[in-house]
C-alpha cells in the first residue's frame, strides 16, 4: 500500500508539473476564463491541501506556510476574484509544493497506515491524490480554454473498429448503489444501500458528434419546444448554437481543440455540453437523460452474480486497455474503442472520455456522514446542481471508479461533458 501511495501521489504531481511547465510566468498569473482560477493558484492550492491534511493533521508537523492559508482557501475567494489575491509567484509556488510534498512523502514512511480513520488504508493519502488530479483536470480545461500557441500535445485517440449503436434494457430490481468497502472512496459516495430501479433502457453508448450534429441540423437550438423553461432563456441569454469550441463556416463544423482547429471526428462522443443541451436533445431523440440510480446500476450491476462491480469490467485498476483518462489522449476516443471495457449489462464506454450529465441533482445518500469536512460534499446538497458520472480523458484512474460522484451546475460547459440517453421500459418490454 505505501507503494501504492507513493506512486498516486507522484502520478499527480508530474501531471501538474507538466500542466504548469507547459505555460511561461504571463499565463500562470493570468485568468483565461472569470470561470477559472490563474493556474498559478490550482498549483500552490494543491500544496495548501496536502500540507493541511498530511504534514500538520497526519503528520503532526510544524506548518510550512501558515500565513497563506486563507489566500489558498476555495471557500474564501472566489475565482473570479482570485487574481487580485497577493498570491504566491510561480517560482514561490513551485518551492512551496516541492517542500511540502518532502515533509508528506516522509510522513508516509513514518505512518502505520491504520488505526486512526483518516490514515486507515491510506485513506488521507489517496484522498489528497484524488484532490490533486481533480485540480490537474481543472488545470487542463483552464488549457482548453487558454488563447494563445498550443502547448500541449497527446497520441490521437483510438478509433473503433465496429459501431457501437442501440440499447439494452435494464429489468427492474434491487442493487447496491454506493460503497462501504472502498477504502479510498470520498463521502458522497458512502455508504453502499440497496436501490430497487425500475426497468429501463439505456444507450449504450455515449451520443456522438455525428448525432449531435443531427439535432443542430434539425433547429434543435431554434426549438423552444425542446427545452425547458431554464433552458430557453439560458440557451437565449447566453447565445448557445453549438457546443462550446465548435465553429462553423463554409468548409463545416471544426472544434478547437487545446489550440488546434481540427474537423470534428463523427464518431467520437460529443464534449462541452451543458445540462440543458443535453436535456433538449434527449427531448428531441424521444428519450430522457439516465437518473443516476441508472447509470450506476448499469456501469456496476452484474446480472449474473447480483454483485456490484468497483468497474464496469470487473475489479481491476483501469489501464489503456479498458478506458481513456489520464490525459494519455487530449480528446475522447470514438464510441466502441474500448471493447474490454464494457460492462456485465453490455454498455460501453461508462468510464472515461467524457463526463456524463445524469438528471439526478446531487444528494446525500441514506446513513450519509461528512468525512473528513463538511466542505467537500456535504454543503453542496440540494443546491442547484446535476450529477455527472463515469469521469473524462481528463481524469485520472485515481479520481475515478464506479461509485464516484461529480456535480456541477446545469450551465457548465468547459468541463469535459458530455452525456448518453435512457428511457422508460414500454408495458409489452417489462
Amino acid at each position: 500500500m505505501r507503494d501504492r501511495i507513493a506512486e498516486v501521489l507522484q502520478r499527480a504531481r508530474h501531471r501538474t508539473t507538466v500542466l504548469t511547465d507547459a505555460v511561461d510566468e504571463h499565463d500562470l498569473l493570468a485568468q483565461h476564463s472569470p470561470l477559472m482560477s490563474p493556474l498559478v493558484w490550482d498549483l500552490a492550492h494543491i500544496g495548501n491541501q496536502e500540507e493541511l491534511w498530511l504534514v500538520r493533521d497526519v503528520g503532526g508537523r510544524e506548518p510550512v506556510r501558515a500565513d497563506i492559508d486563507e489566500l489558498y482557501d476555495a471557500f474564501k475567494h472566489a475565482r473570479a476574484n482570485r487574481p487580485a489575491l497577493p498570491l504566491l509567484n510561480p517560482d514561490q509556488a513551485r518551492g512551496y509544493v516541492g517542500t511540502v510534498r518532502e515533509k508528506a512523502l516522509d510522513v508516509l514512511d513514518s505512518s502505520t497506515l491504520s488505526g486512526n480513520p483518516l490514515v486507515d488504508k491510506g485513506f488521507a493519502f489517496g484522498m489528497i491524490a484524488q484532490h490533486e488530479q481533480q485540480h490537474d483536470e481543472t488545470m487542463l480545461a483552464t488549457h482548453q480554454l487558454r488563447l494563445g500557441a498550443p502547448v500541449l500535445s497527446a497520441p490521437p485517440a483510438p478509433t473503433a473498429p465496429v459501431p457501437v449503436t442501440g440499447e439494452v434494457r435494464i429489468p427492474a430490481g434491487e442493487f447496491l448503489m454506493g460503497t462501504s468497502a472502498d477504502p479510498w472512496a470520498l463521502d458522497n459516495e458512502r455508504p453502499a444501500h440497496p436501490v430497487h430501479v425500475p426497468g429501463f433502457a439505456i444507450d449504450v453508448a455515449p451520443v456522438t458528434n455525428a448525432q449531435y450534429l443531427a439535432f443542430i441540423a434539425d433547429g434543435g437550438y431554434e426549438r423552444p419546444e425542446l427545452w425547458s423553461e431554464r433552458g430557453w432563456a439560458h440557451r437565449q441569454e447566453a447565445g448557445l448554437v453549438a457546443p462550446q469550441f465548435w465553429q462553423h463556416d463554409d468548409g463545416g463544423w471544426t472544434r478547437t481543440v487545446f489550440g488546434v482547429r481540427t474537423p470534428l471526428r463523427p464518431r467520437q462522443p460529443v464534449v462541452h455540453v451543458c445540462w440543458f443541451e443535453a436535456q433538449a436533445y434527449a427531448r428531441w431523440a424521444g428519450k430522457r437523460l439516465p437518473t443516476e440510480a441508472e447509470w450506476e446500476k448499469a456501469a456496476r450491476f452484474d446480472p449474473a452474480t447480483g454483485d456490484s462491480r468497483r468497474y464496469p469490467w470487473g475489479e481491476d485498476i483501469p489501464d489503456e486497455r479498458l478506458a481513456n483518462l489520464g490525459q494519455r489522449h487530449l480528446e475522447p476516443a470514438e464510441v466502441g474503442a474500448y471493447p474490454a471495457g464494457v460492462s456485465a449489462t453490455g454498455v460501453h464506454q461508462l468510464i472515461g472520455d467524457v463526463w456524463e450529465w445524469c438528471s439526478s441533482g446531487f444528494e446525500a445518500y441514506p446513513g450519509f456522514r461528512a468525512f473528513p469536512y463538511r466542505e467537500y460534499s456535504e454543503v453542496f446538497f440540494g443546491g442547484d446542481y446535476r450529477i455527472l458520472r463515469g469521469g473524462s480523458f481528463g481524469t485520472d484512474e485515481v479520481a475515478c471508479r464506479g461509485t464516484f460522484r461529480n456535480w456541477d451546475h446545469p450551465i457548465r460547459r468547459q468541463i469535459f461533458a458530455g452525456f448518453r440517453l435512457a428511457r422508460d421500459l414500454r408495458p409489452e418490454e417489462l
